[in-house]
């Protein structure tokens, strides 16, 4: 007999939109109207219900004062609770856990996540001096709740060097990879191009990706006109794409919400666990590059809060924001790098909309479920940040014999080791290479290369070099284990 206060998802709506110009562009509230009403109908259900709360993944491409008022304004409900969700990747899986807490608890009963972007649109209007006519708000809209907390992930010594973004942090990560598994600087490329065509196999068969085509491993690491280096060692194509119009839903309730809906029990997708946590905030902080020790405990504890091992999981959809996102990923989790590890194809291929891929992944990961035998099961996860912030999440077709339980280690990752870094004066001297990244311009010619040492005494320091000769040299070969000197000012001086 199942607890008539378990959650479940019910409905899921993805909604790709390729408009052909910025006058036929939709809004991002628009595209989550649509969502929600496919969700609905996904559901098995003539229109959208009246949520008890609607909550909204943080979007980046137009400024709501209340993106959960103007949608549901948009499909005519009235929900009790408006609700925006925290910036980062992470935010849709931690919605998914903390409204399944809620439902569990009794406080609510049908709730709406939905997320999306309109960024292809907004960039091409700003090209073209163009203010699209979308909806604007004043500071009366209602805005009820802020799920989620902020997280300063960016040092002020990283910040004062330039290194602020993710396409410079997530390449500094793929050369720790690389050198602490000793392959050449070929052998790695070779491999992580390899995992990306895997990659945009999965979304040539995926409906509402954004990039359709199945490359090939030289396509993806051949640089071109149309694939120029972004940040070594990273091509475009290796890079999230987040040119896209695209929007999310998931709408879950409690069993017996379900019922009285009368939804079919197929619809049903069950949630048995969830964790969420973060790694040290700042990356330099981090003890390795080539690690994330807070991946490995939160999914273990998510695993282990539904009573499964990760070979008890059927599929899986890894944070793919990066190749080396989806490495440390595996790695953590134990899992085979050359597996399945992605349902959608990606963020360089199924789209990147910025905070809301996951909401796509979870879409995708409950709608194949269905199709699976009984008792198969899911795992998806999310990733903000420099792969900081992680939320994980156990899905499966089948009630697990257990309540949803969930699980927030942050005490024990707070205890790993940290290292201290030094700036300044205080980091001059010697030191070691042990990540490092080269930013290219728009022409794909190296510009600035940016470098994290150690020091010999363990303390890690940051340094660059705006030099093109040796952003250059830095592209030949493998820097990781290199001496150099680094001076007051963090300029980088090979030894």
């Amino acid at each position: 007999m199942l607890d008539p206060r378990t959650p479940i998802i019910v409905g899921t709506g993805q909604v790709t939109d390729r408009a052909p110009d910025v006058e036929s562009g939709r809004e991002p509230a628009a595209l989550m109207a649509e969502a929600i009403s496919s969700a609905a109908n996904d559901a098995g259900l003539d229109a959208a219900p009246t949520p008890d709360s609607l909550r909204v993944v943080s979007l980046l491409s137009w400024r709501y004062v209340s993106p959960a008022s103007c949608v549901a304004d948009m499909l005519g409900i009235a929900p009790r609770e408006l609700a925006v969700s925290t910036p980062g990747g992470n935010s849709p899986q931690t919605l998914v856990n903390e409204t399944a807490l809620s439902i569990q608890r009794g406080d609510l009963d049908l709730v709406v996540l939905t997320g999306a972007e309109s960024w292809r649109t907004r960039m091409r209007a700003r090209r073209n001096g163009v203010d699209p006519a979308w909806t604007t708000q004043d500071n009366s809209a209602r805005l009820d709740r802020v799920i989620g907390s902020d997280l300063d992930m960016t040092h002020p010594d990283e910040g004062a060097l330039g290194i602020r973004m993710p396409v410079q942090v997530y390449p500094m990560f793929e050369t720790a990879i690389r050198a602490a598994a000793g392959r050449s600087v070929t052998e790695h490329r070779d491999r992580i191009a390899e995992l990306w065509s895997r990659f945009s196999h999965v979304a040539a068969r995926n409906p509402y990706a954004w990039a359709q085509s199945a490359l090939t491993a030289e396509e993806i690491s051949t640089v071109g006109p149309r694939n120029r280096m972004i940040g070594y060692p990273y091509t475009k194509v290796m890079n999230s794409n987040n040119d896209v119009d695209q929007a999310a839903a998931v709408m879950m309730c409690s069993v017996e919400k379900a019922t009285s809906l009368g939804i079919p029990r197929d619809r049903w997708i069950f949630i048995h666990a969830g964790s969420d946590c973060h790694e040290h905030p700042y990356v330099s902080n981090r003890w390795t590059f080539a690690e994330t020790p807070a991946v490995a405990l939160g999914g273990r504890r998510a695993l282990e809060l539904a009573g499964v091992g990760i070979d008890d999981i059927d599929i899986v959809d890894l944070y793919s924001c990066f190749p080396s996102a989806v490495q440390l990923g595996a790695q953590s989790l134990g899992l085979d790098i050359e597996a399945q590890l992605t349902r959608t194809g990606g963020l360089s291929f199924a789209g990147g909309p910025w905070n809301n891929y996951v909401m796509h992944a979870i879409a995708t990961v409950s709608t194949e479920l269905r199709s699976l035998p009984d008792g198969a099961r899911g795992l998806v996860w999310a990733n903000g940040g420099f792969t900081t912030k992680h939320a994980f999440g156990v899905y499966s077709n089948a009630p697990s014999g257990r309540d949803f339980a969930h699980a927030y280690p942050q005490d024990e990752i707070d205890a790993m080791p940290a290292r201290m870094l030094a700036t300044g004066d205080d980091g001059a001297g010697p030191a070691t290479i042990e990540a490092y990244s080269v930013m290219h311009d728009r022409d794909g010619m190296p510009e600035t290369g940016y470098v994290a040492c150690l020091r010999a005494d363990g303390r890690r320091v940051w340094a660059r070099t705006r030099s093109s000769d040796l952003a250059r040299d830095m592209c030949e070969g493998e820097w990781v284990g290199r001496s150099a000197d680094v001076s007051a000012d963090a300029l980088l001086e090979p030894r």
